[in-house]
């Protein structure tokens, strides 16, 4: 009897330790928003995922701009001093914003193949499959994106505009969910105890934002890449 209780503490312990998807840490960051972000990220967010394929270029600058940020932070940080991480994560941004511009369809390429890494691993999580080899679905999401970015380019456009829109507005409608004090708890405990509702409502959202774009895209004559 003990040894089954040990059994299944140790059990629970290590299914605790593999946890790799930050729940913890994107629950934080949307109960952060107040009610004009979460507007905010509604509306940026519908922009993006109904007619991202407008305003690619730009999207494509600012995203470039955050990752240079983020890199710029990190890499000031670990070879130089707390004191230089805002000036190196200004240059790492300005370095990658405008490097992104003449390289514009290498850059809708790779953020096409991120998102697809995105959708595998947020697929792979609502399947409830191992989180330690969530790497594994995030790769293989990675490649097909990217394969499929290079063959179709308009698709990597429609791709990332989609996710990024659908982000931003789950992310928003969930901050006003939580902002309303009947439904905050019953949010709070969907997120953490249902696996799959994170990657349904960003990958749903993203799967009707192709599908629309494209009837756009179709739809529109003057529109170039």
């Amino acid at each position: 009897m003990d040894f089954s209780i040990l059994a299944q503490a140790s059990a629970g312990s290590d299914s605790a330790s593999q946890a790799i998807v930050p729940v913890d840490l994107i629950w934080k960051q949307i109960t952060s928003l107040g009610l004009i972000e979460a507007m905010t990220f509604l509306s940026f967010g519908s922009v993006c995922l109904l007619y991202g394929w407008r305003v690619f270029k730009i999207l494509v600058v600012i995203c470039f701009g955050l990752i240079g940020l983020v890199l710029g932070m990190s890499v000031t940080d670990r070879i130089v001093s707390m004191n230089s991480q805002l000036a190196g994560g200004l240059i790492g941004m300005g370095i990658l914003a405008v490097l992104s511009v003449p390289l514009m369809k290498w850059g809708v390429s790779l953020l096409g193949a991120l998102a697809g890494a995105i959708i595998a691993s947020a697929i792979w999580y609502a399947c409830n499959l191992p989180e330690q080899f969530m790497w594994a679905g995030a790769l293989t999401g990675f490649v097909a994106g990217g394969m499929i970015s290079f063959i179709v380019f308009k698709v990597a456009i429609m791709l990332f505009t989609s996710l990024g829109g659908s982000i931003l507005m789950a992310s928003g409608a969930m901050a006003l969910l939580y902002l309303y004090e009947k439904t905050a708890p019953q949010i709070q405990d969907i997120v953490f105890n249902k696996k799959w509702f994170l990657s349904v409502v960003i990958v749903v959202p993203t799967i009707i934002g192709v599908i629309l774009q494209n009837k756009f895209c179709k739809d529109s004559k003057d529109w170039e890449i």
